[in-house]
Order: structure tokens, then C-alpha cells, then sequence
């Protein structure tokens, strides 16, 4: 069952030996599931159809990537925002992380915290699971917003026993931790989500990058990424053609670490896809458009 965190708000401006501070000004839960303690952010207060968020995954992802819809939404209609295995406050063991881990915690989130179809929205990768998690529990899901979604380039990933390999030396106990802390380090934080704006990233989403990237365990789930085998091969075959019984919006203009070269050919072959640009932006239109992104996805769930 649930159980209401303790924690207290905090800056995200603290040091990595402090314990983490929260990502949303917001009752934070934890649930247990077959992936372990999974973290999760509620506001409950209003009624109607819910809305859950789901971060991206890198070296420091964070319900703070969607801080801008959760505080939107909040007081309108129940908003959720997830932490997934290996992030935030949920549970970072060592482990094998893989596609199904992350796709089964959403599903039994889904299944155990709402009474109701839900509106799923996801970033970047956590595209692939959260359709992975729709398939798994089609009853649970009303609609999917995926923005900046992976899955809609035409270059291959590298074959899964390249990954394997890359996996095998990532996760080496000194070579991954000496990997991560570049990664992970705030210069180099820094960059990574410099590419991702327009502009100058906020100063805070950069601080909590960084306290959320120095916590124990934080390596674990990231080197796995590293690995690319947290990416489903043929994803539009396997995952996203399969969805065809629900609506799906797609945001995504330009990002400069994947690309969306075959998203139109595939919107255009799938009538209950829709997708939008809101241009310009870098992969994070809720930071840099939120205004056009909040349009959008009203007029997508009104139809819902």
C-alpha cells in the first residue's frame, strides 16, 4: 500500500551528502512493486480524469523535468508524477536495469494506485516504456502524450550483444563509478542540459540534476543507459505500431541527441497518432513553450 514520505522540502541547491531534497513541492508516496520501492509525487485535491508524468532517463533525470505540468495541473485534476526504478527516491540497487523493469513498474502503479484510465505522459526514452506499460495494461490508459520520444530514427543502435558487452564494462565496479562521476560531475551536467534549451537551462533544474546524481546507488541505472540496451530495437515495430486502439499525441521538434526522421511516415500511417512541433525547442518544450505545450496537450485530452 502507499505510505506517505517524511521528508521535508528542502533546496535543490545542496550538497550530495545531504539526503535528497524533493523534486515538487507535493506529498510524495512510495509503493511497493516486483521492481522494488517505487517514489511517486500526488496531488489529489482535484477531481476528474488523472494525469502521470514520467521523467526521462539519463545520468540525472528527475520528476523535476516535469516540474512546469505538475505545478500547472496541480488543483485541476489528480496529477502523479513517478520516480522510476533506479531514480529520485525510488529504490537504486544494484541490479540488471531493463526495458520490462521499468515498463512493469509503470503498469503496476497503474494498476494499484488509480481506479481509472489515466492520461500517461513520458520523456524521451521513457516513451518506449510507457508504451511497453500501455500494451501491459491497456485498461489503465486513456491517452499517451509522448514528448521527444526515442524510437523515430532511422540510424540503428547498436546490435543488443554490442550492449551486452558495453554493459559487461560499464557496470566494472571501478571503470563505471570513475564514468559516472564525469557524467555526473556539475560542469559536465551542465552542458548536457545546455544542449537541450534554446537558451540558458534554469539554474534550479541543473542544482537538483546534480543533488539527485550524488546520492548512493545513483550510478547504477545510468550505466545501464550507457549501455543502450535500455533502447528497444525496431521500438515502432515492436512497441509503438502496436498501439492503434487509443489515442497518442507526439511532441517533438528537434534534440540533439536523437532525431524524429521517421515520425511522419509513421503518423501518417497511423490515424490515431497526431504529433506537433511546438518549434522552437531542444526536446524540452515545457521549459521553453510551456505556454503552446499546456494549448496542446488541453485540446488533446479534451478529445479524449
Amino acid at each position: 500500500m502507499p505510505t506517505p514520505s517524511t521528508t521535508t522540502l528542502q533546496s535543490p541547491r545542496i550538497s550530495h551528502r545531504a539526503p535528497l531534497p524533493e523534486a515538487l513541492d507535493a506529498q510524495r508516496l512510495s509503493l511497493e512493486t516486483s521492481s522494488g520501492r517505487l517514489a511517486y509525487y500526488a496531488d489529489t485535491t482535484a477531481s476528474g480524469r488523472a494525469l502521470v508524468l514520467i521523467h526521462s532517463i539519463n545520468a540525472a533525470p528527475s520528476s523535476y523535468e516535469l516540474r512546469p505540468l505538475f505545478e500547472h495541473y496541480r488543483g485541476q485534476r489528480p496529477v502523479y508524477s513517478l520516480e522510476l526504478p533506479g531514480f529520485g527516491h525510488s529504490d537504486r540497487t544494484t541490479r540488471t536495469y531493463t526495458p520490462e523493469l521499468f515498463a512493469t513498474a509503470i503498469a503496476e502503479f497503474l494498476e494499484q494506485v488509480l481506479d481509472a484510465p489515466a492520461d500517461l505522459l513520458a520523456l524521451s526514452l521513457s516513451s518506449e516504456f510507457a508504451a511497453r506499460a500501455t500494451l501491459a495494461a491497456p485498461a489503465r490508459v486513456a491517452s499517451l502524450t509522448l514528448i521527444s520520444p526515442t524510437g523515430f530514427s532511422t540510424r540503428r543502435l547498436p546490435s543488443e550483444r554490442t550492449g551486452h558487452v558495453l554493459r559487461r564494462i560499464l557496470t566494472l565496479p571501478r571503470l563505471g563509478r570513475a564514468l559516472y562521476a564525469l557524467v555526473a560531475s556539475r560542469p559536465s551536467i551542465r552542458h548536457y542540459l545546455g544542449r537541450s534549451f534554446t537558451a540558458t537551462p534554469p539554474q534550479a533544474l541543473i542544482d537538483y540534476a546534480h543533488a539527485t546524481s550524488h546520492q548512493p546507488g545513483a550510478h547504477h541505472a545510468p550505466l545501464h543507459f550507457l549501455s543502450t540496451l535500455l533502447f528497444t530495437r525496431e521500438a515502432r515495430e515492436r512497441l509503438y505500431g502496436r498501439l492503434t486502439d487509443r489515442p497518442v499525441l507526439v511532441i517533438a521538434d528537434r534534440d540533439p541527441y536523437i532525431d524524429f526522421t521517421a515520425l511522419p511516415a509513421f503518423i501518417a500511417n497511423h490515424p490515431n497518432w497526431r504529433s506537433e512541433t511546438l518549434s522552437p525547442h531542444l526536446g524540452l518544450p515545457h521549459w521553453e513553450r510551456p505556454e503552446a505545450t499546456i494549448a496542446t496537450l488541453d485540446a488533446f485530452w479534451a478529445g479524449v
